[in-house]
C-alpha cells in the first residue's frame, strides 16, 4: 500500500512490507544465536572477575530470567510478526509514549551491541598479534595520554570492523543471514568440543567446591556480577526483529526461540562451571577480550590447537553478533518511524537492496562514536577499559525494554484476546475480562519480577549505565516531542490505529492463513455475542 500524499502512514500504521522474506528456520535460529550465543565469548571473563567463585550462580540467576523472557518473546513475536520486536509489542499494549521508551532503550542496547562485540571480536583476533607482529602484544600498541591508556591499534581495528558491518547490512539481509548460518554452525561444533574435552580431560570438581566456599564475592560484588550476567543472554529480541523477513513466522519463531533458550542456557552454564574448575577467577584479568581462548588453552592434548582455533571462531562468532546489532537497530528504527515515533526518514527502504539503509548508517555511526568514547575512557594500565565501559552500559537498555514487554504481555492478554497465539507461555490462570475469556500468565509475572530486580541492580551498581541510560531515553523523548509538534500530532496521546486491519494484513503477508482464519472467526464470534461493530483492541477506532 503506498504512503498517502499527506506523508502520514495509513491508520493501521503499516504501509505494507517492503522487506523481503528471506529468513528460513535455520536462519531465524542463527540470527538469535548470533546475538545471544556469542555473548558467552564476551561475558565470561568480566562476570567471573566480578562474581568470583559464585560466577555459575550469577549466570544461573540471569539465565532463569532469560528463559522467561524467551518464552514471552516466543508468544508475542509469533502473534505479532512485525519488525520492531519489544517496541512494537509495547506500542500495541501500552501506547505511543511507552513504545517510544521501549524502542529507545533497545536501540541503545543494539548500538552498544555493535560496539562491544566488535571490540571483543578483535580482542580474539589480537590473540594472533604476537605471531603477526613478531612477538609484539597488544600492549605494545598502546599510548598513554595522562590517565588514558589508549590501545590505538585495537581502536583502529574496531572502527574498521564497524564500517564493514555497515556496508554488509546496506547490501541486504540475505548476505548477512548466510554469513550467520555458516559461522554459527562452526561455532556450535567448536563450543561443544571445548566443553566436552574440558570436562573429560581437566575439569576438577574439588576446585569448583573450593572456589565456591573460599573465593566468594561480597554481596555488592555478586549483585554487580549478576547484573552483568544478564548481558550473557541479551539479544533474543533479534529473532522478533527479523520476523517481518521470516518465512511463516507464526510457525517458525516459537520453535527457534525455545530452541535458542535451551541451547544458550546450557552453553552458558557449562562454560561458567568449566571455567571455575579449570582456572582461578583472577586469571581472567587481562583476558576480558578472549576468555574462551584462555580456557581452551588450559585443556591438555587439544589445548595447543584448541586455543588458536577458539580465538579464530571467537572472533567470527562475536563479529556476527555485532552484525545482529546493526540489523536490530535498523529494523527497530524502521518500525518506530512507521508508527510516527521517529521521523519517516528512518523508514526509507533502499530500492536496490530492499534494506533500511539510512537507519543502518545512522546507528552504525552512533556505534562508532560509542567505541571511540570507550577507548578514550581512563583506566588502569593493561586493563581493558573499553570493554568494561561498554559492558557497564549494556544491561540498562535490555532490562528497561524487557520490563515494558512483560507489562505489554499482560495488557495484550486482557485487551486483545482475539489475535491468534500459536504459542502461549505455560502456566496460565483462566479469568474473565470485559466478557471475554482470557488467560493470566503466571510465568510472565515471575519474569517481570526477575527483570525488575536486574534493572534495580543495574541502576545501583553500574556507574555509567545509570547516567547514560536515562539520559539517552530522555533525549529520545525530547526528539519525539519535537517531531510530533512539527507534524501537528498529539504529543501525549496515542494515535488511533486500526489494529484489526493491521493484524489481518500482517498474517496475510506472512502467509499464515490458518491464523488469519482463526482471527476472523474470533472477531465474528465476539461481534455476534456482543452486537458491537468493532473490538476492544487498544487504540482501535470505534
Amino acid at each position: 500500500m503506498p504512503t498517502p500524499p499527506d506523508g502520514h502512514h495509513p491508520v493501521e500504521g503499516i504501509s505494507g512490507s517492503e522487506l523481503r522474506r528471506d529468513v528460513s528456520v535455520w536462519g531465524s535460529y542463527m540470527w538469535g544465536y548470533a546475538a545471544v550465543g556469542a555473548d558467552i565469548y564476551t561475558a565470561l571473563g568480566i562476570i567471573t572477575l566480578a562474581a568470583l567463585g559464585l560466577a555459575p550462580l550469577a549466570f544461573l540467576a540471569a539465565g532463569i530470567v532469560f528463559a522467561l523472557v524467551g518464552l514471552c518473546y516466543a508468544e508475542l513475536a509469533s502473534a505479532y510478526p512485525l519488525a520492531g520486536g519489544g517496541q512494537y509489542f509495547t506500542l500495541r499494549g501500552l501506547g505511543d509514549l511507552a513504545g517510544l521508551v521501549a524502542g529507545a532503550a533497545l536501540v541503545l542496547d543494539y548500538t552498544i551491541d555493535i560496539s562491544l562485540f566488535t571490540v571483543v571480536a578483535f580482542g580474539y583476533f589480537n590473540y594472533f598479534l604476537p605471531w603477526i607482529t613478531l612477538g609484539h602484544h597488544i600492549t605494545d600498541f598502546t599510548v598513554t595520554l595522562g590517565p588514558i591508556h589508549l590501545a590505538w591499534l585495537w581502536l583502529v581495528e574496531s572502527v574498521a570492523g564497524i564500517v564493514i558491518l555497515i556496508w554488509l547490512n546496506v547490501r541486504g539481509i540475505k548476505v548477512s543471514t548466510n554469513f550467520n548460518e555458516i559461522i554459527g554452525t562452526v561455532a556450535i561444533v567448536a563450543q561443544s568440543i571445548i566443553v566436552l574435552a574440558g570436562f573429560v580431560l581437566v575439569w576438577r570438581p574439588d576446585i569448583v567446591a573450593h572456589e565456591f566456599l573460599f573465593d566468594r564475592p561480597t554481596l555488592s560484588q555478586f549483585a554487580f556480577g549478576s547484573s552483568l550476567a544478564i548481558i550473557a543472554f541479551v539479544g533474543l529480541e533479534t529473532i522478533s526483529q527479523v520476523a517481518q523477513e521470516t518465512r511463516r513466522p507464526a510457525t517458525i519463531i516459537p520453535r527457534t526461540s525455545i530452541g535458542l533458550v535451551i541451547s544458550v542456557l546450557l552453553f552458558a552454564m557449562a562454560f561458567s562451571v568449566l571455567a571455575i574448575g579449570l582456572v582461578k577467577p583472577t586469571d581472567f584479568a587481562g583476558h576480558e577480550g578472549d576468555p574462551v581462548a584462555l580456557i581452551a588453552g588450559h585443556i591438555p592434548i587439544i589445548g595447543v590447537v584448541a586455543a588458536p582455533v577458539t580465538a579464530l571462531i571467537g572472533f567470527l562468532i562475536v563479529f556476527i553478533s555485532a552484525n545482529s546489532g546493526v540489523v536490530s537497530s535498523s529494523r527497530l528504527s524502521y518500525s518506530m518511524s512507521q508508527f510516527d515515533l521517529l521521523p519517516h526518514w528512518f523508514a526509507h527502504v533502499d530500492k536496490r537492496f530492499a534494506t533500511p539503509a539510512r537507519a543502518v548508517i545512522v546507528f552504525g555511526v552512533v556505534a562508532l562514536l560509542q567505541t571511540v568514547f570507550a577507548f578514550f575512557t581512563p583506566g588502569s594500565p593493561g586493563k581493558t577499559a573499553a570493554i568494561d565501559v561498554l559492558a557497564d552500559l549494556y544491561a540498562f537498555g535490555a532490562t528497561t525494554g524487557y520490563l515494558l514487554v512483560f507489562i505489554s504481555l499482560f495488557v495484550l492478554r486482557l485487551r486483545d484476546p482475539f489475535t491468534p497465539r500459536p504459542y502461549k507461555m505455560p502456566l496460565n490462570i483462566r479469568m474473565t475480562y470485559r466478557g471475554n475469556q482470557v488467560w493470566f500468565p503466571v510465568l510472565g509475572a515471575l519474569g517481570f519480577l526477575g527483570v525488575l530486580f536486574f534493572l534495580i541492580m543495574v541502576l545501583l551498581t553500574h556507574h555509567y549505565a545509570r547516567i547514560v541510560g536515562p539520559l539517552w531515553v530522555l533525549a529520545a523523548i525530547a526528539l519525539f516531542f519535537l517531531y510530533r509538534r512539527k507534524q501537528a500530532l498529539p504529543m501525549f496521546k496515542t494515535l488511533p490505529r486500526d489494529w484489526e486491519t493491521a493484524t489481518k494484513k500482517v498474517l496475510l503477508e506472512a502467509e499464515e492463513f490458518k491464523s488469519l482464519e482463526e482471527y476472523e472467526a474470533a472477531l465474528n464470534e465476539h461481534r455476534a455475542r456482543t452486537g458491537e461493530p468493532g473490538t476492544n483492541l487498544p487504540g482501535m477506532p470505534r
